[in-house]
């Protein structure tokens, strides 16, 4: 494990009021019970998080407000997670505790599900903000960024249709 670094304790409104945050929505083609399925399922983070490659619960089920659980992404960066946010088939919320990269100073994401009629539909936020020259670097590079969570998302809809065939009809 590499060395982790303290992250700013942000609250479920960061990811309101983040100085770069990125919401997406899709439509998922599974019940928003399902689709709680799929996010407990620590395997099913990196068959559609693109730049994850594990994760791993540190708290024991039942999942809730305090859970944590560490993520290991590309590039080696590792992000200790604690739940904000557990309503399942409804909304959750997470922010980084620590991370690898001292260059970030807070991150955050919240997932709002709404019940649609062929299954639901997810907005997902995701809040950030490190120091100078990474901030700089999400300015520039924030329009390629909200492509890959926008194919990020796709990704997640195309798993919820393989998990769950005909499961929202």
């Amino acid at each position: 494990m590499p060395t982790m670094h303290p992250c700013e304790p942000v609250e479920i409104g960061y990811t309101d009021t983040a100085r770069f945050r990125f919401a997406n929505s899709v439509a998922i083609p599974a019940t928003p019970g399902q689709l709680f399925e799929i996010f407990a399922d620590a395997d099913s983070w990196p068959r559609w998080g693109g730049v994850i490659t594990k994760v791993v619960w540190t708290s024991e089920p039942p999942y809730g407000v305090g859970t944590t659980r560490t993520v290991h992404m590309l590039g080696g960066l590792v992000g200790e997670e604690e739940f904000l946010a557990w309503e399942p088939g409804r909304h959750m919320a997470f922010r980084f505790d620590s991370c690898s990269l001292k260059s970030i100073r807070a991150f955050a994401e919240a997932y709002d599900i709404v019940p649609t009629d062929d299954g639901c539909r997810l907005t997902w936020t995701l809040a950030m903000h490190g120091n100078a020259a990474t901030n700089l670097s999400i300015s520039v590079f924030r329009p390629v960024m909200n492509v890959l969570f926008r194919r990020f998302l796709r990704r997640l809809s195309a798993l919820a249709a393989e998990r769950y065939p005909g499961a929202s009809h």
